[in-house]
This record gives structure tokens, C-alpha cells and sequence, in this order.
């Protein structure tokens, strides 16, 4: 199984990433793997813009589901279906959002297998034959930052672009005069919002720039993704 995982996701992105570095990138590494970030997502472009839509799609109409569910709250039968009615009738499969999310998650641990694992003697004996071997790596992003190390500027900046991309992905607060209260899901997905940048710093402080510089760039994607997302919803498009 772990072969079959390095054939299909480690390999083929550590070759992409040593041909991005060998030829476009002026012998930057970190310049590299921006670069492959950028092309991996415009290549699950679709899945991850299908994954954010269902997402913003599931959180806003987060109050309309628990009115539905408190009217059926003492018959879980007619609650079941009132939901899938309710989903039937605004095209959301409950379930694809987990789907959707497995492919993306292998990519991930594929590039933090890529990241930690380095370039070196060893790894480079996974490159394809009609990708020649680098001569020499340096391991710095525009002659300042260190990969190899944690670099707490891109620690900081990637926990906030995560953040403005959760805020970014979440519905309008009712008005206190509204009388409206957050549904389950919408209350979880207000506290992640800031959860998820603490995380994201406590998780990146210990490992090493280059996975802080991906997860950065993918964040800053996300954030101009969100915008779209949000306009198009907003516009009644998909």
C-alpha cells in the first residue's frame, strides 16, 4: 500500500517539483514550491471548489436545517426526511463534501512526505529518467529564509490567511433584534475560524519552512477562491 502510494502521489510530485526548481524557478526552492502549489491546485481546482462550495452552501443555510430539525425534533423519521428533502430540493448532497475531501488529503500528506523527506541523495533516486538531477540545492527562499527550519514570519502569515479564509466562509451573524440563534454547524464553524490559525501555528512552528511556504500559498489561494465562491453564491451562479 505505501509503494502503491509513492507511485501514484509521492513520486510523481517530487519530479515536478525538481523539474519546477531545475527550470522555471532560477534555482530558488522556495520559488519551486509555490509554483507546484499553484499548479496542484489548479489541477484539483474543480474538487476543491466544489469542496468550498458545499461548505459556504452547508453553513448558510445552517439555520434553515436546524429549524427543520427542532420542528421534527421528537421524530427522528420526519426529520431524515424532511432533510433530504430539503437537500433534494437545494441540490446539496450531504455526503460529498467527504469525498471530495480524500483526494485532496492524500496531495497533502504526498507534498509533507515531499517537504520533510527533502531533497537529497536518497530521494533523488526516485526522479524519472527524463528528469535530470539537480547539481546542487540551496535551501533558502529569496536568499533570506532557511527551509530547512521553522520560520515563524510564514508561520504567522499562513495562520492569517487561514483566518480571513474562514471568516470568509461563513454566513452573516444574525442581528441581535433578529432573534436568530446559530445552528450547530454554523456555531462549530465560527469558533474553527479561529481554531484552525492556532492550530495552524502550533502545527508549523515545529516543521520545517518549506511546509509552512505550501501551506501558506494554498491558503492565500483559498482566500481569493472564497471570494469567488462567495460572489458567485451571492449572484445565484454555481
Amino acid at each position: 500500500m505505501i509503494s502503491l502510494f509513492n507511485e501514484i502521489f509521492y513520486r510523481p510530485i517530487f519530479n515536478a517539483l525538481i523539474f519546477i526548481y531545475n527550470s522555471v524557478s532560477f534555482g530558488d526552492l522556495g520559488a519551486a514550491i509555490v509554483l507546484l502549489t499553484i499548479f496542484i491546485r489548479i489541477v484539483l481546482f474543480p474538487l476543491f471548489h466544489k469542496t468550498m462550495k458545499h461548505q459556504t452552501e452547508m453553513q448558510r443555510l445552517g439555520p434553515e436545517i436546524k429549524k427543520i430539525q427542532d420542528q421534527h425534533k421528537d421524530n427522528r423519521e420526519k426529520q431524515a426526511q424532511a432533510l433530504l428533502e430539503f437537500y433534494r430540493r437545494n441540490k446539496i448532497n450531504p455526503l460529498s463534501g467527504f469525498f471530495l475531501l480524500i483526494p485532496q488529503i492524500l496531495v497533502f500528506i504526498a507534498l509533507y512526505s515531499v517537504f520533510m523527506k527533502g531533497i537529497s541523495e536518497t530521494t533523488l533516486k526516485n526522479l524519472y529518467s527524463f528528469v535530470a538531477a539537480p547539481s546542487e540545492v540551496s535551501h533558502a527562499f529569496l536568499g533570506l529564509i532557511d527551509l530547512n527550519n521553522p520560520n515563524i514570519l510564514i508561520v504567522g502569515l499562513a495562520a492569517v490567511a487561514q483566518f480571513f479564509q474562514g471568516r470568509m466562509s461563513l454566513p452573516k451573524a444574525p442581528s441581535k433584534n433578529s432573534g436568530g440563534e446559530p445552528s450547530l454547524g454554523e456555531s462549530i464553524g465560527r469558533q474553527m475560524v479561529y481554531i484552525g490559525p492556532i492550530m495552524t501555528i502550533v502545527i508549523l512552528m515545529y516543521l520545517p519552512a518549506a511546509v509552512g511556504l505550501y501551506w501558506l500559498t494554498t491558503s492565500l489561494i483559498s482566500v481569493g477562491q472564497q471570494a469567488f465562491i462567495n460572489k458567485s453564491l451571492k449572484n445565484g451562479k454555481s
